[in-house]
């Protein structure tokens, strides 16, 4: 005997009934634990006195100065990089810049300018650069430095309009990827670094003028410091920076979504 469409409905509702009555029946398992309300307001907190943002326009420092709370640092031989407070009323943020120059002709010195007292294992990095004419030079971000030996570094060369992600260890440099960048025709050109994991997987993703030109998976420096870095010779303008840890210490969905 063929079930009619009105018994189909019955036992359809019937399992139905019963799953709800043994899923009541069972205690929720918090897979994931959530913030409660002291912790949501800690993180608030953290977040509105300046703990985890930062932001340097470098405009109330005194011109002619290294920038407070930054320290040089040099990788490769020749003499170190000069770096200062300039006064440009051009930059996006006048009327103060960095300004640092580096009389070093080899690919394999690197001059660096570092933010004391950060370390960040998933950083959002966000610049604004130039060179001193405009067009030659090579400069970026630095980060996931240990040391001046060991470091990752994303560099925009303007000359050869050119973007490179590179990680060096022990002093020796490994080109992780590279690519041909299109650059605005504007004075100051936008930098911006994020570096964030996936699935166990650690990848760099690099934009230029708002548009990403790399994406490379690399893991073998974790957390480190972080900063602006000059290769060659060269003479660079850094403005307005910042720095954010992109990391989360729940997933945004509960249960996980990956």
């Amino acid at each position: 005997m063929r079930p009619t469409a009105q018994n189909i409905r019955a036992m359809l509702s019937a399992c139905l009934w019963v799953t709800v009555v043994l899923l009541a029946g069972v205690a929720p398992v918090a897979a994931v634990p959530r913030e409660n309300h002291e912790e949501k307001e800690a993180n608030l907190k953290q977040q509105a006195t300046g703990g985890l943002f930062h932001k340097w326009t470098f405009d109330k420092e005194a011109t002619k100065s290294i920038p407070g709370g930054f320290v040089p640092l040099s990788s490769g031989a020749g003499v170190s990089g000069i770096w200062s407070i300039e006064h440009d009323e051009t930059a996006p943020s006048a009327p103060n810049v960095v300004m640092g120059t580096s009389v070093c002709e080899e690919s394999t010195c690197f001059r660096l300018l570092i933010a004391q007292g950060l370390e960040y294992e998933y950083p959002d990095l966000t610049m604004r650069i130039r060179s001193a004419d405009g067009v030659a030079g090579v400069g970026g971000f630095v980060f996931a430095l240990r040391d001046a030996q060991n470091f990752y570094a994303v560099l925009v060369d303007l000359g050869a309009k050119r973007a490179q992600v590179i990680r060096v260890i022990e002093g020796v440099t490994t080109v992780l990827g590279q690519t041909a960048v299109t650059l605005k025709p504007i004075d100051w050109h936008s930098l911006r670094v994020q570096r964030n994991t996936i699935v166990s997987k650690d990848f760099i993703e690099a934009f230029v003028d708002g548009v990403l030109a790399l994406s490379v998976e690399d893991q073998m420096l974790g957390t480190g410091q972080v900063g602006v870095v000059m290769q060659g010779k060269t003479t660079w303008f850094f403005d307005t920076l910042h720095a954010v840890p992109l990391f989360s210490h729940r997933p945004l969905s509960s249960p996980a979504a990956y």
